[in-house]
């Protein structure tokens, strides 16, 4: 005879999605290590989840909104380091996206809704 695991507490479930939505923000840091991981990070925690946690998936739709708009910022940066103006640009976008990642992640964590300022809505 198999053993019968309790049921998740609407608690636990609650903690879970709310560890879930922050881990789709937080994930995008990884972007700061691998090339387009911070497309790759939020994208991968959003498809699994998304169907099975309506908290994930507006975090993480937030979150590849911002990272989207992001890169192309950083891009947009590279093409300016050509004529000076880049190099003063480049770490500041940097800075913005690593303060906003992190103010997003507390947010989800507390289960409170957050919207990425300056964010182009793609998805």
């Amino acid at each position: 005879m198999e053993p019968v695991l309790p049921e998740k507490t609407d608690t636990a479930k609650n903690n879970d999605e709310k560890s879930m939505a922050m881990l789709c923000h937080l994930s995008a840091l990884a972007g700061f290590i691998i090339p387009f991981g911070s497309i790759l990070g939020p994208l991968i925690i959003w498809l699994v989840k998304k169907e099975d946690m309506p908290i994930v998936d507006r975090h993480g739709r937030e979150s590849l909104n911002f990272q989207l708009t992001m890169l192309i910022a950083y891009i947009v940066c590279f093409i300016l380091i050509f004529v000076a103006v880049g190099v003063l640009l480049l770490p500041i976008v940097a800075l913005f996206s690593f303060i906003m990642v992190i103010v997003a992640s507390i947010k989800a964590y507390e289960g409170k809704e957050f919207s990425y300022p300056l964010t182009i809505k793609f998805l």
